[in-house]
């Protein structure tokens, strides 16, 4: 297999990657928003893949990170990057299969550390960039959008207790009309940039742009376009996760949750940091959920969540590695492993059918409801 021809396959495999964070991630943006019932399912999907589109043009800088700062581009071959996306692609469909919303971000780098590892050696991989970039951004991130949901809920409430509930709840569901849309501009500016980011290595180290080169205008197209179609899509099967699996939620709470997430990640899109915007948003839901007085937070689902979340990196790592062990060599290897992802998304999918879970089957949370959790009638 020749470079170019390589070099398309590396990229398609990037955009279908971009295409499963789109759906995997939509609900960090809409969960809420759709469990107030301030957005019908379909609407507010076809809003968040709008802005998602917009945000992607807006920053460049966590692109550059990803292409330049995580692994030395000097050391690996298009056939490593395509095998780090193959990790990433395989944790992203096992974890929307069971409805856990992991980090289609970690997967990415996991995936893409664990294949320069196994075909690079440990050097190639910029384990302090990783830490500074990576690491400290996730554990922060979900705590500070947490911290500032749950102080931004209890003061709403305070401050809206002599008021009539429904009114309030009918505003803020109008808030979060916007604040979803603020997620949604955010999610797009950083997410679709990894893609951006995992193009230009490819380009790089194929030797077709120069090292620490941007990506160029046609790749962050190309990501922009993949991302908003996956949204558009829809996750439902996290959506349900976060709308409904960690705590209820109203209208106050759900503007909280969602005002803080865009914060941060907009923040940090701006300073280059390559954070999960699932963590963010799931800080967020959770703060949410314990700065209303009485409301029911759900730790054994959260816990679920952590646990997900532990595991995404290293073993998405794993399976890169494996691939990259297999790609590297030669064209044979990449043809088994293209083979082998195929396989494997196609028996995920099928096995999502048993059970489906669609827009129709996404059930909104009313004002008003109780704190007990929903029973979800699922789409045959």
């Amino acid at each position: 297999m020749d470079v170019p021809l390589l070099v398309i396959v590396v990229i398609a495999t990037a955009l279908a990657f971009d295409f499963t964070n789109g759906f995997h991630d939509t609900a960090n943006a809409m969960a809420t928003s759709i469990a107030t019932g301030a957005l019908k399912p379909k609407v507010a999907v076809a809003m968040s893949a709008v802005l998602n589109l917009v945000g992607a043009f807006l920053s460049v800088e966590v692109a550059k990170t990803i292409s330049g700062g995580i692994v030395d581009d000097a050391k690996i071959t298009p056939a490593v990057v395509f095998a780090g996306l193959v990790g990433a692609i395989v944790w992203n469909l096992v974890t929307w299969l069971v409805g856990l919303p992991s980090s289609s971000s970690h997967a990415l780098f996991g995936g893409l550390i664990g294949a320069t590892w196994i075909a690079a050696g440990g050097d190639a991989v910029h384990f302090a960039k990783v830490v500074e970039k990576v690491l400290i951004p996730a554990l922060a991130s979900p705590l500070i959008a947490g911290l500032i949901a749950m102080l931004a809920t209890y003061l709403t409430y305070r401050l809206t207790v002599s008021a009539d509930r429904r009114v309030v709840n009918s505003g803020f569901r109008v808030g979060q009309i916007v604040s979803a849309g603020l997620v949604s501009l955010a999610h797009g500016t950083n997410d679709a940039q990894k893609t951006m980011g995992i193009i230009t290595l490819t380009l790089i180290t194929a030797g077709m742009l120069p090292a620490s080169a941007g990506p160029p205008v046609w790749v962050i197209l190309c990501a922009a376009i993949a991302i908003a179609l996956g949204t558009y899509f829809g996750g439902w099967r996290i959506t349900h996760t976060l709308g409904k699996g960690l705590t209820s939620i109203e209208g106050p709470q759900g503007f909280a949750a969602q005002t803080s997430s865009a914060a941060v990640i907009l923040t940090s899109s701006h300073l280059g940091f390559a954070l999960s915007t699932t963590h963010v948003c799931s800080g967020g839901i959770l703060g949410a959920g314990m700065g209303r007085k009485l409301a029911e937070v759900r730790w054994s689902v959260a816990g679920r969540m952590v646990l997900a979340w532990v595991m995404t990196l290293p073993a998405a790592a794993v399976v890169g590695a494996l691939a990259s062990e297999i790609a590297s060599t030669g064209t044979a290897g990449v043809v088994i492993v293209a083979l082998a992802g195929i396989a494997v998304a196609g028996g995920i999918y099928i096995a999502s059918r048993r059970k489906p879970v669609t827009a129709e089957s996404t059930v909104n949370q009313q004002i008003g409801s109780t704190d007990e959790p929903e029973t979800f009638e699922v789409a045959a």
